[in-house]
């Protein structure tokens, strides 16, 4: 299988060339990708595990669905096939917010989607160990135990859509 190429950026996140994802995150060049929040109409928010068989971040909580967008892609685009391809959801998706690339979002220029479905999730086996359902509150108090079980991007992320609520 062909290793994925992405579009590398500058500080605008404007494409400046291609390159293959190995070399992106080797070199720390900044690139793209999206995170997707699915929530039940109860108001839980689906979080997954991340397999251990990742190269960044294994084995760490993070959104209900995110991935890198391709050369070419753009980010609504990109949200649909990783939501599908990761835990097997379609539907409406509604933008957030985008995140400037930093260390924490391994940098990446990251797009925030927000989705409401009580379908269950399909997880994909390779990219995930394991997913479930809590609330906020549950969220925020296992972030406030140990933050190391998150990915960064994930607390970067939710602690702005907490912030984002209150205002």
């Amino acid at each position: 299988m062909a290793e994925e190429i992405f579009d590398i950026v500058d500080e605008r996140d404007r494409v400046i060339g291609q390159m293959a994802r190995s070399q992106v995150h080797a070199e720390k060049r900044l690139h793209r990708a999206v995170h997707i929040f699915v929530f039940r109409t109860t108001g839980e928010l689906l979080i997954h595990l991340r397999s251990p068989d990742k190269d960044e971040q294994p084995n760490t909580w993070t959104s209900s669905a995110s991935g890198h967008l391709s050369a070419g892609e753009d980010y609504t685009e990109t949200a649909h096939r990783e939501l599908e391809e990761e835990i097997g959801l379609s539907g409406h998706l509604e933008f957030l917010h985008k995140f400037d690339a930093c260390p924490e979002t391994s940098y990446e220029f990251t797009a925030l989607y927000r989705m409401v479905s009580d379908d269950e999730p399909t997880f994909d086996p390779v990219e995930i160990t394991r997913g479930e359902y809590v609330t906020l509150e549950e969220l925020k108090s296992r972030i406030a135990i140990d933050r190391a079980i998150f990915s960064t991007a994930f607390l970067v992320l939710f602690e702005w859509y907490c912030q984002f609520l209150e205002s």
